[in-house]
């Protein structure tokens, strides 16, 4: 229905109060009583519309002269002819002019005087358009509209500019950009391995053919192989975007390809989206597939400009897959810095733990020991988890000082000083942020899935997603360098590291987990010690114990939160996540603790749900078994709320594949 304007329908309200008055004066003969309230009612009618009128007709002549003093009638005949609508509201909104351009384009055959130019600027609100330097783009009547508004004493100038055919080339430009993605079959030795026949043939084929039919029949693009199970193709934007909305349906459709015993395979993707050339997409595609590749494999790494990144898939557990040889040159090149530094420093991530420092105590070992050059650890005494490993090491070790606070290293680091960065690889996460800075040549071991805010420029960049434990890498290392270094002291300090992390040797363990386990049991490592440094309190026992008996079930995942802020949450908390998982039914478990002003998550699964994806999005991460995340602003119930929302919209991405 058209709307009617005031000043066209206020002649109609005076009839009606006019009539309404009649009607009083009419029951005067029949009951005086309902009379004089008709007749009250009719004054009171006639009172509000004459008040109504007045003041909105001083409105908008107000407005009118408003407009008059800020346009000339010269220019008021010049605007009526510009080629682009403009209109002249009042302080509230009101319509009181527009342009001939105005009325044929965005109101054509109606008339617009007395409506809001709300209606006309929607989403947008009358601050926004008068407030923003550059405008707001608006849609009205399928036409693309950027509004400049401008105030004047009491009314308001609005300028409308089509740019439709503008913002569709730019919309064309950005759907049609080129996009270059690579594609690894990233279990391919593993599937063929113990292929017989032709098995491995027809599974290299199938997941060939997979990816080709993504590529060209979905994607609309090419693809061309350029070596043994990797993959170049190039489509564009659009179609990018498409498939983020199945999100990469195809992850799917290549783990429906299994070899003769049953394994699955899978590929990584590396997407290099939104760069300037065909180049730079090339760039930041192998970046993206390096991140898929560290993160375990089996998803779709999506570079974005300002270095950020999307990642799909990532629900399947890697499998083991590592190269001595690589492990040999490294340990070969590793040496050859060390002995080019004139120090050498270690350290790990904050709140160190078993791994943390037994890692860090094998590269002690080995660099000093073997190598002879002068080694520190560095680690924050009233912060760590290992504080049992760490008095044991000084008591074996008395006319050493291996151990230095953060404050100490910063002073005495040089530029020539070497810097290892153990069971971390996030800038976020170091436990001196200032020594890295200060340090320029780095080295990174680590074993944690690969996040975002990883080193960058590192001489050497050891990352073994499929790995146990740091500890485990270390071990691997030492035997290339000088074996003969590590003595018991130091073998059960890597052992417990890698205890630790594989919780006794149940989770995440290969071949070479206990292989490296068999030679620091040679270099005499004891096992019963070893258990002992996982001796707790009483109190953080107690802790533990009521942090299980008050977890709750969701969803098959176990949370349990805590306000306490006493004694050692760290490790109850961590008790509580591995004991909780030995619930019926528990696929997964959260416990929530408050650790001085930050609200800490710990997590664990048997593997079935891969916590980390999950605690990425609260700036965690970690392991698909084990992760963890540290929130700074928040109470602990506002974090298990939000922990409950990424829950659901995980298990929403579950039941969508």
């Amino acid at each position: 229905m058209r709307k009617r304007k005031l000043w066209v329908i206020s002649p109609l309200f005076y009839l009606m109060a006019a009539a309404m008055l009649a009607m009083g004066l009419f029951s005067w003969r029949y009951d005086l009583i309902i009379s004089m309230l008709e007749l009250t009612a009719a004054c009171l009618c006639i009172i509000g519309v004459v008040v109504s009128d007045v003041v909105y007709r001083r409105h908008i002549g107000a407005a009118m002269r408003s407009a008059k003093k800020v346009l000339t009638a010269a220019e008021m005949d010049a605007l009526a002819a510009f080629a682009l609508p403009v209109a002249v509201a009042a302080a509230t909104g009101d319509i009181v002019w527009g342009n001939d351009a105005f009325a044929r384009g965005l109101c054509p055959g109606r008339d617009f005087l007395g409506e809001n130019i709300q209606s006309f600027l929607y989403p947008r609100t009358l601050r926004q358009v008068l407030e923003a330097d550059s405008g707001c783009a608006i849609t009205h009547r399928g036409r693309e509209y950027t509004v400049y508004g401008a105030r004047a004493d009491e009314g308001r100038i609005f300028y409308f500019v089509d740019d439709t055919y503008f913002k569709a080339i730019t919309k064309e430009y950005h759907e049609k950009r080129v996009v270059v993605c690579m594609a690894v079959f990233d279990n391919r030795e593993e599937l063929v391995r113990d292929s017989v026949g032709g098995d491995d043939s027809r599974v290299t084929a199938d997941v060939e053919a997979v990816l080709r039919r993504w590529v060209v029949e979905e994607m609309g693009g090419f693809i061309r192989r350029y070596s043994t199970g990797r993959y170049l193709f190039l489509t564009d934007d659009a179609h990018i975007e498409a498939a983020k909305q199945k999100r990469f349906k195809v992850l799917d459709d290549v783990r429906n390809v299994k070899n003769a015993g049953g394994m699955s395979a899978t590929v990584s993707i590396g997407v290099g989206r939104g760069a300037d050339s065909a180049a730079e997409s090339e760039s930041w595609a192998r970046q993206a597939l390096d991140m898929a590749l560290g993160r375990g494999g089996d998803q779709v790494a999506v570079r974005q400009p300002g270095d950020t990144y999307e990642f799909f898939g990532g629900n399947s557990k890697g499998v083991e897959k590592r190269d001595k040889v690589r492990t040999r040159v490294i340990a070969a090149t590793l040496s050859d810095h060390v002995k080019a530094s004139d120090r050498v420093f270690i350290m790990g991530h904050k709140n160190s733990d078993l791994d943390s420092v037994g890692s860090a105590v094998g590269l002690w070992a080995v660099l000093h020991k073997g190598l002879g050059r002068s080694v520190s650890i560095v680690v924050s005494r009233g912060q760590t988890l290992a504080g049992s490993l760490i008095d044991k090491v000084e008591r074996a070790y008395p006319n050493e000082r291996i151990f230095i606070s953060p404050v100490d290293a910063v002073q005495t680091a040089t530029e020539r000083s070497l810097l290892i960065v153990t069971d971390t690889h996030s800038v976020n996460f170091v436990e001196a942020p200032e020594l890295l800075e200060k340090i320029p040549r780095v080295v990174v071991i680590d074993h944690h899935r690969m996040m975002v805010s990883h080193i960058k420029n590192a001489l050497i960049f050891y990352h073994e997603p499929y790995a146990s434990s740091a500890s485990e890498m270390v071990t691997e290392l030492v035997q290339y360098i000088k074996s003969s270094a590590i003595e018991q002291t130091d073998a059960e300090a890597l052992l417990s590291g890698i205890s630790l992390d594989t919780k006794n040797f149940v989770l995440r363990t290969g071949v070479r987990t206990f292989e490296a386990s068999a030679f620091l049991r040679r270099r005499g490592a004891d096992t019963v010690t070893v258990k002992q440094m996982f001796s707790g309190s009483m109190e953080s026992y107690k802790q533990k114990a009521q942090l299980v008996s008050g977890a709750e079930i969701y969803k098959n995942c176990a949370i349990a939160s805590s306000n306490w802020d006493q004694g050692d949450m760290r490790i109850a908390a961590a008790q509580a996540a591995d004991e909780l998982l030995s619930i019926q039914g528990v696929r997964a478990s959260f416990v929530i603790f408050r650790n001085g002003t930050e609200v800490n998550i710990s997590a664990r699964s048997l593997g079935d749900m891969n916590v980390q994806v999950i605690l990425e999005t609260f700036g965690g991460g970690g392991h698909f078994t084990g992760a963890g995340a540290q929130i700074k602003n928040g109470s602990v119930s506002q974090v298990r709320q939000a922990l409950i929302q990424a829950l659901d919209a995980h298990l929403a991405t579950e039941a969508k594949r």
